[in-house]
């Protein structure tokens, strides 16, 4: 946006926390970016308090834009400004509403995603749409690729949608009532695969939840990540190990699953051959 000649009158940015398995205190990368452009910065608390609404209105900003801010914003900053409160959010609203909607996208095996400018209202990404993009999700899209792809397309848009408003030249659409859906977040229990589940259901989930927070199955009580994955024909048993000479297949509910690359707690992402050398897995064992 700056880029595009817009003045940022604030940058607001959740306080430093602990990340990480060392739980150090990280610096979210708005915070770096805005230290590098000599933006002026803020890291409040709770954005819920008097002195934090007037803080915003002294800004004096016209729109409030608002990207993963990871907290709901009070109602009375929602119509601060010109153009009020802007969310660039990373789905074809009204589908995938809440705040895991690249994830939940893959392992739905939708064709296509995108980005919506919303203008935001007191409901969960409910507000009426100002502007669309959209782009096919590919086969081998995971949510990391995705995320980078939409965040650049949404901070494109996001320089339009401003242009036009400036110049009168859009309206905002209400959500239709059809099509909602809502994409709760991901938790630990979402990244473990069940193996009664089809292969290419499992083959989604590995790529939903790459990088972060991977997806994990339990062999001889140990949990492995597993970061790559193909679908293969054969059948068996769920959960039992059909090949590991060079190769780790899995049968599934429906074919199988060929683990291609995988990674055991505190060790390094390898390939399953050279995995397999320094940890066996015996044919015929069982996945939990």
């Amino acid at each position: 946006m700056q880029a595009a000649g817009h003045d940022i009158a604030l940058v607001i940015t959740q306080p430093d926390r602990p990340a990480g398995r060392g739980q150090r205190t990280l610096e979210s990368a708005v915070k770096r970016h805005a230290r590098r452009q000599g933006l002026p910065l803020w890291q409040p608390e709770t954005l819920r308090d008097p002195g934090a609404v007037e803080r915003i209105r002294d800004a004096s900003a016209d729109a409030l834009v608002v990207a993963a801010y990871g907290a709901l914003l009070p109602a009375v900053l929602l119509g601060i400004g010109r153009f009020g409160a802007l969310n660039i959010h990373a789905s074809l609203l009204p589908r995938w509403r809440g705040a895991a909607p690249i994830q939940r996208a893959i392992l739905a095996g939708d064709r296509e995603t995108g980005v919506s400018i919303m203008q935001m209202d007191e409901g969960l990404d409910t507000g009426p749409v100002l502007a669309q993009s959209r782009i096919a999700i590919g086969l081998h899209d995971d949510a990391g690729a995705l995320h980078d792809r939409l965040a650049a397309l949404g901070a494109q848009l996001m320089v339009k949608t401003l242009v036009e408003l400036a110049a009168g030249r859009l309206q905002s659409v209400a959500q239709p009532a059809d099509g909602a859906s809502y994409a709760r977040k991901i938790e630990k229990a979402d990244t473990l695969l069940d193996w009664a589940h089809p292969a290419a259901e499992l083959e989604r989930r590995v790529r939903a939840f790459r990088p972060s927070p991977g997806a994990v199955a339990t062999h001889d009580g140990e949990p492995l990540k597993f970061w790559s994955v193909r679908v293969r024909p054969e059948h068996g048993e769920p959960g039992t190990v059909l090949a590991s000479d060079g190769s780790l297949v899995v049968a599934c509910g429906e074919q199988s699953l060929e683990i291609v690359e995988l990674q055991r707690p505190g060790g390094k992402r390898m390939a399953a051959s050279h995995f397999l050398r320094g940890r066996p897995i015996a044919a015929g064992s069982r996945f939990a």
